[in-house]
């Protein structure tokens, strides 16, 4: 059907509401058409087999062997084998024979092609690499698959080692071998002959233990659809998707981080080493932070995720039982901790500030989509108890004072900070809707709070600039005597301030900092704020592999531009949205080094390099990161147009940017509902004419009931065809018809330059320290490890 502003886009949403109880709503797939090419997860998740040999090194041999695969390793080779998408799981292979007395292999995992190979890539953060796991190969043959342990978050390239016995030369021997050894050198003058040690594989498999509350068929999860004429769309819509199903997994394989592990587990796991076996909440399934390491509930992920899991898969169980977890471990004062455990159950108390109101958010999303009042209702003591320590941070310079510095790993997240003050005024806008869900009234406070956040705020202009800085002080453009002129216009706060849809101009301010001795320039350059000002200067800032973020010098993070797309959309920008999309994504999909578009990176250098500048190992970056996956949810709001108000879908707004009748541009979408006594209806078509808005049904439910409840209306229809339905269909209301329209074109790219990586300031910022001795020269010579 129809896209936005007049794009040729077809965009198919559909999901199933029901009410939630005891946490689980019940979800039905949705009917089959051409977008399911575009889903990545995989049709039978307990048997995912790869689909070649990628590469390999030393003496390998690949035969039939009655009509039947062989692939021979010897001493000292390796073999990698290539899967079609970023997998998890445990990893299986059958043993048809091990001459020589073999007894152990070496096994590696990577995302990347680039650290494929007998060398893992990196879940620690204490060495570049992480450590070979050992496999153990009993003597007979058959199936042999690792521990439950030792599964894998993710991995796109697996590799079967078998390292040269050379180096137990000097192994410890028994007397007697020693001695025969010896003899056999002194009369023939030769070392004993020995068999070379070698392993035959008939087959190689992955059973893949994500997303445990959807079934074996991670196909057939989908509750939610999306197809358009951007073949690029699609695929970035998809890969956020199955992003999120590989980062929910089972509570009890959560870990990696041995060391902060090991404050809890007391574990004594060598450095450099793994293990998926901790236990990071209740419950059957949970969502994480990312699925080859940082396997715990992390709250700032989940402003972006919960919405993108609800429109995507509708798995709520996972998500409830990552809020639960947060609310249990709520400490004393009322602070939410930073992450799930291990953090947060210790006397560390790990605690952010921002992602203390991200867990908020959170709240208010997975009420919204789930309809899960009782969930609301259970823990708003604690909400209540938790937002009031955010207000408490307040103080006379109308700001949030951040005194923590933990966030998403960038610097300079202390003082009065624009990113959390836009939070909390996000907040207390979200907080008041959930409050009329449960009947309370909305306490003065809230709303008078963020008048005064509009005050402080608006003291964080830079008017020579036109955006807004990181914080008063050092980060401002207001510095003090003994400051330099520095200031930090961050992608994340400025963001914020447009989805948070505070007054940017509230009267009689001086748009300069208390605390400053310079006066703002009459009048100002840029004019008093505007969010169309803002989002127009974010786009300026665009180098040609996405939007970077001044705050976090060096990296593009998928992280802060989802806030940046959502402040395009909330500024009425959805094209500058859709082209940051195809920018960053598009490189997200199709860069090099990643996995070709099947999940989306944690993030990247600005150069476009695979590295994450947090760490100083490339290998350490994760491919499959929740909190990439904005396009699914901006794509199905803000595009598509469907936008639920009320908890469950019990109300539902339908939106449009362009519409016109037939021959022209215009706005379709198609659209199952089940509502409250289970009437369905498929929804087709959408105009508006000033503010009047309409929906129409197409087709009634199996019980001849219209859903009057929604607002539909009756159309006809002619012309139908099931393989390109959406293409012949016209629906025909009150003398008008609406037609699919083909003359859409996704947008010019603008030719842009490539970022420039500030190496200096970048190992400044190395939130991992490099450690003693490691020589990183490879970094800057672009060499792989």
């Amino acid at each position: 059907m129809m896209g936005y502003k007049g794009t040729t886009a077809f965009l198919f949403y559909f999901v199933s509401f029901w009410l939630c109880d005891f946490g689980v709503c019940e979800v039905k797939k949705g009917w089959p058409g051409p977008w399911e090419k575009y889903i990545r997860a995989p049709e039978n998740k307990r048997r995912i087999e790869p689909r070649k040999i990628w590469k390999t090194e030393g003496d390998v041999q690949v035969r039939t062997d009655d009509g039947k695969e062989l692939v021979i390793i010897k001493e000292g080779a390796w073999v990698t084998w290539e899967f079609d998408e970023n997998i998890s799981g445990r990893a299986c292979l059958i043993v048809e024979d091990t001459p020589g007395g073999l007894t152990e292999v070496n096994l590696a995992y990577s995302e990347s092609y680039l650290f494929a190979g007998p060398i893992p890539d990196a879940t620690t953060d204490r060495q570049a690499r992480d450590l070979p796991l050992p496999l153990r190969i009993p003597k007979q043959k058959g199936k042999v698959c690792v521990g439950k342990e030792f599964v894998r978050g993710a991995f796109k390239y697996f590799t079967v080692h078998l390292p040269s016995s050379d180096h137990q030369e000097n192994s410890p021997q028994t007397w007697l071998q020693s001695v025969w050894q010896t003899s056999q050198k002194t009369l023939f003058g030769t070392k004993p002959h020995k068999k070379k040690k070698q392993i035959a594989i008939s087959s190689v498999w992955v059973n893949c233990t994500s997303f445990p509350s959807q079934g074996n068929n991670g196909r057939a999860a989908y509750t939610g659809y999306f197809s358009s004429s951007s073949h690029l769309l699609n695929q970035i819509w998809y890969a956020g998707a199955y992003t999120l199903q590989l980062g929910t997994i089972d509570p009890r394989e959560g870990g990696a981080l041995i060391d902060y592990n090991r404050i809890v587990d007391h574990n004594d796991s060598p450095t450099g080493s793994w293990y998926s076996n901790f236990t990071i909440s209740g419950g059957t399934s949970v969502t994480t932070d990312g699925a080859k390491r940082d396997r715990m509930v992390w709250p700032g992920d989940m402003f972006i995720a919960i919405p993108s899991i609800a429109v995507s898969t509708s798995d709520y169980l996972s998500i409830r039982n990552a809020l639960e977890i947060i609310f249990t471990n709520q400490y004393p004062d009322g602070r939410l901790p930073y992450a799930g455990p291990p953090m947060g159950v210790t006397a560390n108390r790990e605690f952010s500030d921002t992602y203390h109101l991200h867990t908020l958010l959170g709240v208010h999303s997975y009420v919204l989509w789930s309809g899960d009042l009782p969930f609301l209702d259970k823990i708003w003591p604690q909400y209540l108890f938790a937002l009031h320590h955010s207000l408490s941070l307040v103080d006379d310079l109308s700001l949030v004072h951040v005194t923590s510095t933990a966030d998403w790993l960038r610097p300079g997240m202390t003082g009065h900070n624009l990113e959390a003050s836009a939070l909390l005024h996000t907040v207390l806008s979200r907080s008041a809707t959930l409050a009329t869900w449960l009947g309370h009234t909305t306490p003065p406070i809230w709303p008078s709070t963020q008048k005064t956040l509009e005050t402080g705020l608006a003291r964080l202009y830079c008017p020579e600039l036109g955006l807004f800085s990181d914080n008063i002080g050092a980060r401002s453009c207001y510095p003090s005597k003994d400051q330099g002129y520095a200031p930090i216009l961050p992608q994340d706060g400025n963001s914020w301030l447009l989805i948070s849809r505070a007054n940017l101009t509230p009267s009689g301010l001086p748009f300069r900092s208390p605390k400053s001795r310079f006066r703002s320039p009459t009048p100002l350059p840029n004019g008093p704020p505007t969010r169309g000002g803002i989002s127009k200067l974010l786009r300026g800032r665009w180098v040609k592999h996405g939007a970077p973020c001044p705050e976090f010098p060096n990296t593009i993070s998928p992280f802060a531009s989802g806030f940046e797309l959502l402040g395009h959309v909330y500024s009425g920008e959805v094209d500058t949205a859709v082209e940051l999309m195809l920018l960053e994504w598009g490189w997200l999909v199709n860069g090099d080094g990643f996995n070709n578009g099947s999940t989306l990176a944690e993030g990247y250098r600005i150069d476009g390099d695979v590295q994450y500048p947090a760490y100083p190992s490339r290998a350490r970056n994760s491919l499959a990161h929740g909190w990439a996956s904005g396009p699914t949810w901006v794509l199905t709001q803000w595009v598509l147009g469907v936008e639920i108000t009320k908890p469950g879908g019990e109300e539902v707004e339908v939106k449009v940017w362009r519409v016109r009748t037939r021959g022209g541009s215009g706005k379709g979408l198609v659209w199952e509902i089940r509502a409250e006594g289970g009437t369905k209806g498929t929804v087709m078509g959408y105009k508006v004419k000033g503010e009047e808005r309409g929906v129409f049904l197409l087709r009634e439910g199996e019980d001849g009931e219209r859903v009057e409840r929604l607002g539909l209306g009756v159309v006809r229809v002619v012309g139908e065809d099931e393989e390109s339905w959406y293409k012949n269909v016209v629906v025909e209301y009150q003398g008008e018809e609406w037609v699919f329209d083909e003359t859409w074109k996704e947008p010019e790219m603008e030719e842009r330059e490539q970022g420039a990586v500030d190496w200096d300031v970048m190992e400044r910022y190395f939130k991992t320290p490099v450690p003693e001795g490691w020589d990183i020269s490879w970094l800057k010579e672009g060499r792989d490890m």
